[in-house]
């Protein structure tokens, strides 16, 4: 329950009467019941969803193991090349470019990693239909890594002491003259690398501390949130609406749109997005209804089949959280935009927009706002970086084996 008009006005101070703000400054931010409901859908961000399609998604061992593979240069063609090499910890597990740079340039921005255990679909295009199959995909992608799954089967068999991890994990290495086999042991590589990046999770930010201050009727501890950032969750919940598509305690629906962004080089859309990522994932040997599922016929299996092909689709992408989204420049699914500023100004003007015809987003309208709304909103966002990761989580351990 909502403390009785907990943050109504959240300029209140502990005697009840707002100070009135000084001549010209903007007016402090009000909100209503309705309005402190949606706020407090945001938060607080709980522990991940469970995966039964990976019966090692929170196992501490997997997890360890998949920290030494995250960081293993040797899953690539090129012994060069690691998973941390395009998801580089010091930039939120992102890397800052406006397209993915392994063996050669990608058609697509690379995605932090951050709170990925909350997604419904991965990549951009939702290819991949839980995480373990998703990190299975760029260890072979000739652009990405260029490994294969040949190649890693021997290195688990060869490297005594990741082999030793993997079998305390996945019990005996089997008989890696079969083709199944062999296909077993990148399932697996993906399930230790899915259970070390649900560990990755960005909570306990500045808003995260405000809604709970919020929904307990802490007036000293709502007043430390800054005055910019409550205008614009004001504007977020109410008049932009971001919340339409930004949806929950990780800030997105986990659905797919198409908003009319225009391409990085300024040419007609090639990329058809969701409407090709429905026919590949559906064919992906490694999804949740696969040989390799732990949970065949589970709810994701279900979900998997329901699927349809329509043209809707076409040029539709995922929409990514907005947790720590201060962090992860650039924005959009080419890195168009390098700046939240450059963001917001889209969505308040639609420049530039492609036109999609009737597959566009019908709800897209440009917002009008002016630059201190802007940069309200700017306010708010930064306020969305959640609190530095345990220690180790950032770096690899020396060793793939455990230390217990």
């Amino acid at each position: 329950m909502i403390a009785p008009l907990a943050g109504m006005w959240l300029a209140f101070g502990a005697q009840g009467e707002p100070p009135r703000p000084p001549a010209g400054a903007p007016e402090p931010a009000r909100f209503d019941e309705r309005e402190i409901v949606k706020i407090l859908s945001h938060s607080p961000l709980d522990g991940p969803p469970p995966d039964p399609t990976n019966a090692h998604a929170d196992d501490p061992a997997a997890a360890h193991l998949g920290r030494f593979l995250f960081f293993d240069k040797r899953l690539s063609a090129n012994s060069q090349i690691a998973c941390a090499t395009c998801h580089d910890p010091a930039q939120a597990f992102a890397d800052g470019k406006t397209l993915s740079q392994g063996l050669a340039t990608g058609k697509r921005h690379a995605p932090a990693l951050l709170n990925v255990a909350w997604q419904r679909w991965y990549f951009w295009d939702g290819r991949a239909d839980t995480l373990w199959a998703q990190a299975s995909h760029p260890i072979e992608s000739p652009s990405e890594m260029g490994g294969d799954r040949a190649r890693i089967a021997r290195l688990v068999d060869h490297d005594p002491d990741l082999r030793a991890a993997y079998e305390g994990v996945f019990g005996p290495l089997p008989d890696l003259t079969r083709a199944t086999e062999v296909d077993r042991v990148l399932a697996n590589t993906g399930k230790a690398l899915e259970a070390y990046e649900r560990r990755l999770v960005s909570r306990d930010s500045a808003f995260d501390r405000f809604a709970a201050a919020l929904r307990s009727g802490d007036d000293a501890a709502q007043a430390r949130y800054p005055e910019a950032a409550r205008r614009g969750l004001a504007l977020f919940v109410g008049k932009a609406n971001c919340r339409l598509c930004h949806a929950g305690p990780s800030f997105s629906d986990g659905e797919f749109h198409n908003i009319g962004v225009p391409t990085l080089d300024k040419t007609p859309p090639r990329d058809a997005g969701r409407y090709a990522g429905v026919d590949l994932v559906q064919r992906d040997p490694f999804n949740a209804a696969g040989a390799f599922s732990d949970d065949p016929r589970g709810p994701r299996a279900v979900e998997l089949a329901q699927l349809s092909r329509t043209s809707e689709l076409w040029g539709q992408f995922r929409t990514p959280t907005l947790r720590s989204v201060a962090r992860t420049a650039p924005y959009m699914h080419q890195g168009q935009f390098a700046s939240l500023r450059d963001v917001l100004h889209y969505y308040s003007t639609l420049e530039g927009t492609v036109p999609a015809g009737h597959h566009g987003e019908q709800v897209i309208k440009p917002l009008h706002l002016s630059d201190a709304e802007i940069e309200d909103l700017l306010a708010f966002l930064e306020t969305l970086t959640g609190a530095d990761l345990p220690d180790g989580l950032s770096s690899p351990p020396a060793s793939p084996r455990p230390p217990y």
